[in-house]
């Protein structure tokens, strides 16, 4: 008896251990989405802060969740080949492919999610959750690390207010920053 009952003990640890990938985005505020690549990712030039260049990538995703498809908006200073992409999709956003399933972590915009990468720090909210990309199994679990893991970047905005889209032209961009379109 003593055996069954360790036994089933030990089985539920890997469930225990890890709580499901959505109650991890509720837990980090974000918005979950799974879904399948429709569109390959492509890069979007931005503009600069304390001259490092607010680029970013976009890929279109069919969510399962409500059949609609969004446009992903992805900060490529997350991603963790940043510094030698230039101007080009870093890896491993560039390893994304159309048909591959992800599982999503981020903040919705009208159309789309962005905001799928870690918010360096702050405490959590619906419009900067701690977010991430996931590649994604057949039963739509994640698998792995994020995709947009990389926090070199976060100095940027230590101790700053981080600004949404729709505030002004750019994500991330700071009111009182000097801001340079890229030509």
């Amino acid at each position: 008896m003593k055996r069954i009952v360790l036994a089933s003990a030990l089985a539920l640890l890997p469930w225990l251990a890890h709580a499901s990938d959505q109650s991890d985005c509720k837990i980090a505020a974000g918005t979950y989405l799974t879904g399948k690549v429709t569109g390959k990712p492509y890069f979007r030039p931005g503009g600069f802060l304390k001259g490092i260049q607010l680029s970013h990538t976009h890929f279109k995703l069919k969510a399962d969740q409500d059949g609609k498809t969004y446009d992903v908006s992805v900060d490529n200073v997350f991603a963790t080949g940043y510094n030698e992409a230039g101007e080009s999709v870093p890896m491993p956003l560039k390893t994304i492919a159309v048909g591959q399933r992800l599982a999503l972590c981020g903040a919705p915009f009208p159309g789309g999610i962005h905001w799928v990468h870690p918010n360096c720090g702050k405490k959590p909210s619906p419009n900067q959750p701690n977010g991430w990309i996931k590649l994604a199994d057949s039963r739509n679990r994640a698998t792995g690390d994020s995709l947009t893991s990389n926090l070199e970047y976060c100095r940027l905005w230590r101790g700053r207010r981080m600004v949404m889209p729709g505030e002004f032209d750019q994500p991330f961009i700071l009111p009182d920053e000097e801001v340079s379109p890229e030509s």
